[in-house]
């Protein structure tokens, strides 16, 4: 079955949907075009911000129609329709968006997180490695990548780009998050561990970190400190109990998981 990766691929809704690429055969666009373009779009937008990607894709699809030379309507639609699991067709969309604007990053990177839903890891990587020849400063595509190696099984690759996009973007705390658990994968557990606190601290309300101090301090015995870290990660995000989805959704390293299905056996 194919698994969506969700929102730690922390897709974009990428540049707007914008003024339209105008191609040569296409009649002008009206005034009045562009006001029912931009209620769309706002529709697409208030929609996803409810989680009802269906309606979404339904929106950037009527703007596709009336502007199909726009790729950030394209993209956007892909956006929605991975979220909804709809890879292939996610695929083809930016595909497109892509074709029509070849030197944009964000195509290319949600293209990238499309693919890592269908395990095709090295075309993943290969989309990641262009956003990076266009934008070497792009924090989302070094953190992504990493993604990508780890499901090829190169923590210690992924790790030094978890590091990398932490460089560029201190605040970015999933890249932080994914950092610390390449530690402990490659058995670097008290670093790991520090790292999560430090984490913890910042974010008080990042259920992830919290899950994954769950799990390293209860194989490490500190019963106590498992057991209020996971009150607080699954009062924050109830879906850290469904080990298939920590292990293929969330993607988490294999010990973690593990560890984690220790504990909640236990529960």
């Amino acid at each position: 079955m194919i698994k969506l990766i969700g929102i730690f691929l922390s897709l974009l809704l990428v540049f707007g949907w914008g003024t339209p690429v105008m191609a040569q055969s296409q009649p002008p666009i009206t005034q009045e075009q562009l006001k029912q373009g931009d209620e769309w779009a706002n529709q697409a937008f208030a929609a996803t911000n409810q989680g009802d990607f269906a309606t979404a894709e339904t929106y950037w699809t009527k703007i596709i129609e009336q502007f199909p030379t726009n790729a950030g309507a394209w993209s956007n639609r892909g956006n929605s329709r991975v979220s909804q699991n709809k890879l292939q067709e996610a695929i083809a969309d930016y595909n497109k968006a892509i074709e029509l604007a070849p030197n944009v990053t964000d195509p290319y990177l949600n293209r990238g997180a499309a693919l890592e839903g269908l395990g095709k890891w090295d075309d993943a990587i290969a989309d990641y490695n262009h956003v990076l020849e266009l934008d070497p400063k792009d924090a989302m595509a070094y953190n992504n990548r990493g993604n990508a190696k780890t499901g090829l099984g190169k923590w210690e690759d992924a790790i030094v780009d978890y590091k990398k996009s932490n460089e560029i973007a201190p605040n970015f705390a999933f890249a932080r998050a994914n950092y610390a658990l390449a530690l402990y994968e490659t058995g670097q557990k008290e670093q790991a561990i520090r790292e999560m606190r430090n984490i913890a601290r910042k974010y008080s309300k990042f259920a992830d970190v919290r899950a994954a101090l769950t799990a390293a301090y209860w194989v490490n015995g500190e019963q106590g400190e498992a057991e209020s870290n996971w009150v607080a990660a699954y009062g924050l995000d109830s879906r850290y109990k469904d080990i298939d989805w920590v292990k293929n959704i969330r993607r988490w390293p294999p010990s973690l998981v593990t560890a984690l299905d220790k504990f909640l056996k236990i529960q």
